[in-house]
């Protein structure tokens, strides 16, 4: 019989395929980018950092602000509009500050599984601490179609008295100091994602209102100042060996850095001013004894370090010149607006009452400075005296009324080693400080590293089986026991245990990621469904679908050890005439083309539509779902009693996608014989999926490689020219010749 030709459609989409599952199995190597930068000299930049642009909510999720509000602060009476580039809004009750209001999106737009973010709305205490913690809005797959959606946010809720400064883990870890929740069982990867959004979205917002202390990325401890060491050094000597830092400004040097603003001319030098000095300054670190004893004096040196809490640090700026760092703004404000320092990204500002004048420079040798002040760095900043810092001069030129442009000028600053020694990290703090600082989905490896090890051996052991598969359908008893203790790992481990179940979903998103912006982090977030993804990739590229549909389908191994279950129990199968069951193949594509088709308007609903697949509710949720979902998952095992893998053969839209790239198979393993098809027609009628063609050839596109026929193939008391040709063979042996026995006379 005739095979209906292949649709030319398929000869369109399958390079896009084989494209897509080339992408999936190479890994890729990130390059950190390393930025070198200047002890001194200058630079005119903008240090305004670019932040999300607020979001704006939508009706629904303002009524949800307001509901949510009043449930959890009823005593509120006035909330602001969103301020800010991260949208706070602040919540007062009879003028008392009642706590603050954000979403998510607006401070951590992180993508989840799906390739979108999930929004939260958070509402947080003016001690940092979370009161409430809502879901807004998500496009998991898992809780769009098979997850109660209500587990999520019972998740979030569960963030209530957590504050923003505290670390959150999903599942176990090694931080004794870390508040650990419990995931969602079938949806670990998106309730680590929120709560990665949730902890760095409080932090970040927590930090920016002054509640909690920004997070430091170091990975040291502080360094401890060594009080004994000291030396007599005069201003000369100090200056020499770093430790104190000088920045000499020109005029001509600021003019420059503002050209091309529209400050550019004013307050611009004249052509006999362009070498006159700007600023003259100079910086010193006081808590080395070497270095502020020898500035301030003994006794005011012995005063500022009494006063000094632990944690705290001075340092002195000395400056001559035209411009004074000081100005006048923190007379008005209370906060210095000319100076500033950076460490680990982040900035150190002084109000007034972090500085104290500072009237005279002990030092041999010293110049008169126009300006001496002390300023101090309070513990809160977590400032490392051990660790370069940078210290900025901020020139600001007014062009308005209220308009000006700053430009910025940077000293680095290197305590010297001699000065200082940084205590050793604990073993327990070194792994501490490696599972925070590790990206997410690499925690996620290691969480499940146990499923991963087990895994990558099943997929080895499925190698040498498939590599080897002459020797082992020489050994028909002993694949038949093999091949079903595979399916039953199948199903108990790859299935109901690790989730590892794919889908059309996972094809959509990835067809989607590589139009929206692909990211690695989206796949890399589930090791099983990645490593799965790796391997069925691989494997199709030499030999076909079938091996994901034959061997790591848990639901494909599911229907297939009830079939034979039944087979034993010897009820009566039934199988389709070979002409309709052709034609009914091409219904798998059509789903799959129509779910691909409703992807490119919306995602969401493709998803929805792709509970045509049964695999969330009998293995994801093993049949834990409302009734509808579990009657069509079950209807398809009952069927599935009288003739094996309907659901498979004709309905699959993850087997049609997975049969397009199958096109570029580069061996083909399966052996045949000119006999097969014409005249035996042995194998074709044994293969329970209908997969060889009444000619003889198999269509390894719709073979799910189970090995029946390489059995019967190896097989010489089975297939019939293997028959023939042993019986020809025992013919044509020649017959041994048979002496005869005589009984001789014992007396003869």
């Amino acid at each position: 019989m005739m095979s209906a030709p292949d649709s030319p459609l398929k000869h369109y989409l399958w390079p896009f395929f084989v494209l897509m599952f080339f992408v999936l199995s190479i890994s890729v190597t990130a390059v950190p980018e390393v930025a070198a930068s200047e002890n001194g000299g200058h630079k005119a930049e903008n240090r305004q950092q670019k932040r999300l642009q607020a979001h704006k909510p939508s009706d629904k999720s303002e009524d949800t602000a307001q509901q949510r509000l009043r449930l959890i602060l009823p005593e509120a009476t006035e909330i602001s509009s969103p301020e800010g580039d991260f949208g706070i809004r602040t919540i007062k009750g009879n003028d008392r500050l009642l706590g603050y209001m954000f979403e998510t999106i607006n401070v951590a737009n992180i993508p989840a599984y799906s390739g979108k973010p999930i929004n939260m709305q958070v509402i947080l205490s003016p001690e940092a601490v979370i009161l409430d913690a809502w879901l807004l809005e998500h496009h998991e797959p898992i809780l769009l179609v098979g997850i109660p959606e209500q587990k999520l946010v019972d998740f979030g809720v569960a963030y209530q008295g957590i504050r923003a400064d505290q670390r959150v883990v999903v599942g176990s870890t090694n931080d004794e100091n870390a508040v650990t929740v419990d995931a969602i069982t079938g949806a670990t990867v998106t309730v680590m994602v929120v709560n990665e959004i949730i902890m760095k979205a409080t932090h970040t917002v927590a930090a920016s209102l002054g509640l909690v202390e920004a997070q430091l990325s170091q990975k040291q401890k502080p360094a401890n100042i060594l009080p004994e060491v000291y030396s007599n050094a005069g201003w000369q000597q100090l200056t020499g060996d770093g430790s104190i830092r000088r920045m000499h400004l020109l005029r001509s040097q600021v003019d420059e850095s503002f050209r091309g603003t529209d400050a550019e001319q004013v307050e611009k030098a004249t052509a006999d001013q362009l070498n006159d000095t700007f600023i003259d300054l100079y910086v010193a670190y006081l808590n080395a004894p070497t270095i502020g004893r020898n500035l301030l004096g003994d006794s005011q040196y012995r005063f500022l370090m009494e006063e000094l809490k632990p944690g705290e640090h001075a340092i002195a700026v000395l400056a001559n010149g035209m411009f004074s760092f000081k100005g006048s703004g923190y007379v008005r404000g209370g906060i210095f607006d000319r100076i500033q320092l950076r460490q680990f990204g982040d900035v150190i500002s002084f109000r007034d009452l972090d500085q104290q004048r500072l009237y005279d420079v002990m030092a041999d040798g010293a110049p008169e400075f126009k300006e001496k002040s002390l300023f101090i760095i309070r513990d809160k900043s977590h400032f490392d005296p051990g660790t370069d810092w940078t210290f900025e001069l901020l020139v600001r030129r007014q062009t308005g009324p209220v308009d000006g442009v700053f430009t910025s000028f940077e000293l680095g600053y290197q305590l010297p080693q001699t000065y200082f020694e940084r205590p050793a990290l604990t073993a327990e703090e070194l792994a501490a400080i490696e599972e925070a600082n590790r990206p997410l989905w690499l925690n996620i490896w290691y969480q499940k590293s146990f499923q991963i090890g087990v895994l990558i051996t099943a997929l080895g052991v499925l190698l040498v089986i498939l590599f080897l598969q002459d020797y082992f359908t020489s050994k028909p008893a002993f694949l038949h026991w093999l091949r079903r203790g595979y399916l039953l790992f199948t199903v108990f481990f790859i299935g109901w245990y690790c989730l590892g179940q794919l889908s059309v979903v996972n094809v959509l998103t990835f067809v989607h990621s590589l139009m929206q912006g692909f990211r690695w982090e989206l796949f890399l977030s589930d090791p099983v469904i990645f490593i799965l993804w790796a391997f069925t990739a691989a494997t199709i590229l030499l030999w076909g679908r079938g091996v994901f549909c034959g061997w790591l389908c848990p639901f494909g191994a599911l229907q297939e050890l009830i079939n034979e279950a039944a087979r034993k129990l010897k009820i009566r199968q039934y199988e389709l005439p070979f002409a309709l069951h052709e034609r009914l193949w091409a219904v798998k594509y059509i789903i799959l083309l129509g779910l691909f088709g409703l992807s490119l308007e919306s995602l969401s609903t493709a998803e929805r539509y792709a509970e045509v697949e049964p695999f969330k509710t009998a293995i994801m949720l093993k049949f834990s779902r409302e009734w509808g979902f579990v009657f069509y998952a079950v209807l398809l095992l009952v069927i599935n009693i009288f003739t094996r893998k309907v659901y498979c053969r004709y309905i699959c839209p993850l087997g049609a996608a997975l049969a397009i790239p199958s096109k570029a198979r580069l061996f083909d393993w399966l052996k045949r014989r000119k006999e097969c098809g014409q005249p035996c027609q042995l194998c074709a009628n044994e293969c329970e999926i209908q997969a060889i063609h009444p000619d003889g050839h198999i269509n390894h596109n719709e073979c799910h490689y189970c090995l029946d026929c390489q059995m019967t193939y190896h097989n010489d008391h089975k297939c019939p020219p293997l028959v023939a040709k042993r019986k020809k063979q025992q013919r044509n042996k020649p017959v041994p010749q048979r002496i005869p026995v005589v009984q001789m006379d014992p007396q003869n």
